[in-house]
């Protein structure tokens, strides 16, 4: 392989937004990554659906366009 021209390959700190974090290895420029997701907290892995309503939303749309 031809030298100089493979980016470097170092240790990243990854956090989730639930808090969840650990140390990855990768080529990317920064020592830090922020998620929003990860497998403690996506619904696909943990089995558990939430549902974000803000303001009554959801229950405002049921209503709207519910079956009467």
């Amino acid at each position: 392989m031809k030298e100089g021209i493979h980016p470097k390959y170092h240790a990243v700190k990854t956090s989730c937004s639930c808090g969840h974090s650990w140390e990855i290895m990768s080529t990317m420029g920064s020592d830090e990554l922020s998620l929003d997701v990860c497998s403690q907290c996506h619904p696909f892995y943990t089995g558990k659906q939430k549902i974000m309503d803000t303001a009554g939303r959801v229950e405002k749309f049921r209503q709207k366009y519910g079956k009467v």
